[in-house]
Protein backbone atom coordinates (compact mmCIF):
# COMPACT_ATOMS: atom_id res chain seq x y z
CA UNK A 1 0.00 0.00 0.00
CA UNK A 2 2.78 2.42 0.59
CA UNK A 3 4.37 1.65 -2.12
CA UNK A 4 1.34 2.71 -4.38
CA UNK A 5 0.91 5.78 -2.19
CA UNK A 6 4.78 6.80 -3.69
CA UNK A 7 4.01 6.10 -6.93
CA UNK A 8 0.67 8.24 -7.10
CA UNK A 9 2.57 11.01 -5.05
CA UNK A 10 5.59 10.57 -7.46
CA UNK A 11 3.61 11.07 -10.27
CA UNK A 12 1.46 13.94 -9.33
CA UNK A 13 4.95 15.82 -8.48
CA UNK A 14 5.95 14.80 -11.81
CA UNK A 15 3.38 15.89 -14.29
CA UNK A 16 3.28 19.05 -12.12
CA UNK A 17 6.63 19.70 -12.84
CA UNK A 18 6.50 18.96 -16.68
CA UNK A 19 3.24 21.08 -17.31
CA UNK A 20 5.32 24.66 -18.36
CA UNK A 21 6.64 22.45 -21.43
CA UNK A 22 9.44 24.28 -22.17
CA UNK A 23 11.26 24.34 -25.28
CA UNK A 24 14.57 22.66 -26.72
CA UNK A 25 16.35 26.05 -28.11
CA UNK A 26 15.57 27.68 -24.51
CA UNK A 27 13.75 28.74 -21.62
CA UNK A 28 11.04 31.00 -23.28
CA UNK A 29 10.10 30.65 -27.11
CA UNK A 30 9.27 33.39 -28.89
CA UNK A 31 5.19 34.46 -28.99
CA UNK A 32 3.13 33.25 -31.83
CA UNK A 33 1.51 36.81 -33.56
CA UNK A 34 -0.73 36.47 -35.61
CA UNK A 35 -1.04 38.54 -39.17
CA UNK A 36 -2.78 41.46 -39.43
CA UNK A 37 -6.68 41.40 -41.25
CA UNK A 38 -7.05 43.29 -43.97
CA UNK A 39 -10.29 44.70 -44.47
CA UNK A 40 -11.18 45.81 -47.80
CA UNK A 41 -14.18 48.68 -48.68
CA UNK A 42 -17.09 47.40 -51.14
CA UNK A 43 -18.40 49.23 -53.52
CA UNK A 44 -22.06 51.00 -52.47
CA UNK A 45 -24.45 50.44 -54.33
CA UNK A 46 -28.07 52.23 -54.20
CA UNK A 47 -29.76 48.73 -54.60
CA UNK A 48 -29.79 48.37 -50.65
CA UNK A 49 -32.25 51.42 -50.71
CA UNK A 50 -33.94 51.18 -54.11
CA UNK A 51 -36.43 48.23 -53.43
CA UNK A 52 -37.74 48.94 -50.00
CA UNK A 53 -38.65 52.67 -51.56
CA UNK A 54 -40.61 50.47 -53.96
CA UNK A 55 -42.14 48.13 -51.61
CA UNK A 56 -43.39 51.00 -49.47
CA UNK A 57 -44.43 52.88 -53.10
CA UNK A 58 -46.43 49.91 -53.94
CA UNK A 59 -48.38 49.27 -50.45
CA UNK A 60 -48.97 53.32 -50.07
CA UNK A 61 -50.48 52.52 -53.42
CA UNK A 62 -52.31 49.56 -52.40
CA UNK A 63 -53.86 51.72 -49.27
CA UNK A 64 -54.73 54.41 -51.56
CA UNK A 65 -56.37 52.43 -53.83
CA UNK A 66 -59.04 50.91 -51.46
Amino acid sequence: MKKIALAAALSVAATSAFAGGHSKMGKYSEPVIEPAVVVEDTKKGTAGIIVPIMLLLIVAAAVASK
